[in-house]
């Protein structure tokens, strides 16, 4: 880093990723701030620099050494930081600049044999909260919610039924005799449907999503609220509204869907609320033209549900019909760094890859993992010559289909 380049981080003041500090504050209070910034995306603690901005220079001997010995001994999993000074940034005055990237791991201060993990919110420290410390563990890969028991559920809540079709018609597999619990346990937990937490076998998080009658009497935030509105911004006066409940994977039978799952719920929401136009074909055929592509909308939807992050619990998806658009809302940041730009070139990454596996096998998701590219972008372009938007929202990811 240049001097100028400094002045100018000086200048702007503490954000996100700077924070100003003495050098004469303890090793706690350091090791706090890099915590902070790497379970975050990294950021500058630049010491010998006033919280009004002004420079009072370093003053700590051997202050090089003091900070690699925070960063091994307060912080764990330890942290190796860039560091270098920056001398005479006022004359006479000299500037450390402690650097760290976003952790791989998930880190935490210890103090006093006791583990304290901290975030940074804007130019604030705080504690993470359970739900922040969950989802941190999830960003890094060292968490799957999927996988986690459901408090208060057992086998005897899902649907026996579509078990079943899965087992035998997608998977092709021997399945226990119905009365077979023993065996039907083992199954379900040998697949992640139901696992073993004190001595109970509960369903897990992908169990509810893709087997259970009703999900939101465990999971709330298990649904798609559905609007369709007569103009191009939100109205109360909407042409429909409908909050869309029900497992993911649809009942089948004789190869006719005899219950619908939350996809087929929502296509048939929208082909009600959106323009179909016909014409002849070849002279003789009635074919139909609807206004959007039916696979790059059942594609956005499979997606948002696939995808979101169900550690929010306070929100449902979003699918709202406008006059010139129809929008998709997920819960959530995108997962392990992936980018609306890297999505466009098909890049790969699985927040709930048991629900992905899933939904594969019942063939709503093809096995390249390529359908934003071919399915959403490459359907919309030949539909209509309009590229899709893919919008990162701060805590929510938004499909834009236009009309």
């Amino acid at each position: 880093m240049t001097k100028t380049e400094l002045l100018e981080l000086i200048k702007n003041g503490e954000n996100s990723g700077v924070e100003f500090k003495r050098d004469v504050i303890e090793n706690r209070v350091l090791a706090k701030e890099l915590v902070a910034f790497a379970n975050l995306q990294g950021g500058r603690v630049l010491l010998g620099v006033e919280d009004d901005s002004s420079i009072s220079g370093i003053t700590r001997e051997n202050l090089e050494e003091w900070v690699m010995t925070v960063c091994r001994d307060k912080i764990r999993p330890a942290i190796i930081p860039y560091f270098e000074i920056l001398r005479d940034v006022e004359p006479g005055k000299d500037v450390a600049v402690v650097q760290v990237e976003c952790g791989w791991s998930v880190h935490h201060v210890w103090h006093n044999n006791h583990r304290t993990y901290y975030i940074r919110v804007g130019t604030r420290i705080d504690e993470a909260s359970q739900e922040e410390l969950e989802r941190l563990f999830q960003q890094r890969g060292a968490f799957r919610l999927e996988t986690r028991p459901v408090s208060g559920s057992s086998f005897h809540d899902l649907d026996w039924r579509r078990l079943k079709d899965y087992f035998k018609r997608i998977r092709k597999q021997p399945i226990p005799k119905d009365g077979d619990i023993e065996g039907w346990e083992t199954l379900l937990m040998n697949t992640d449907f139901l696992i073993e937490n004190n001595g109970k076998n509960p369903v897990t998080v992908a169990g509810i999503l893709l087997f259970c009658p009703n999900p939101n009497r465990f999971l709330p935030q298990a649904g798609i609220d559905a609007a369709a509105y007569p103009g191009k911004v939100k109205d109360y006066a909407a042409k429909e509204r409908s909050t869309l409940r029900g497992p993911f994977t649809p009942l089948m039978a004789n190869k006719k869907c005899i219950e619908n799952g939350l996809v087929e719920q929502s296509i048939e929401f929208i082909r009600r609320n959106t323009e179909v136009t016909a014409h002849l074909e070849g002279g003789a055929r009635r074919k139909e033209h609807w206004s959007y592509p039916e696979e790059a909308v059942r594609e956005t939807i499979i997606n948002a549900l696939v995808h979101r992050d169900y550690l929010l619990s306070s929100t449902d998806i979003e699918l709202s019909i406008y006059e010139d658009r129809l929008e998709v809302i997920s819960p959530g940041r995108l997962p392990n760094g992936i980018t609306p730009e890297r999505m466009k070139t098909g890049c790969r990454a699985a927040r709930n890859q048991l629900l992905k596996d899933v939904m594969r096998d019942y063939g709503y998701l093809e096995h390249m993992g390529m359908g934003v590219p071919r399915k959403i972008i490459r359907g919309m372009l030949e539909h209509n010559g309009k590229e899709p938007d893919l919008i990162e929202d701060g805590e929510r990811f938004i499909v834009r289909l236009w009309k």
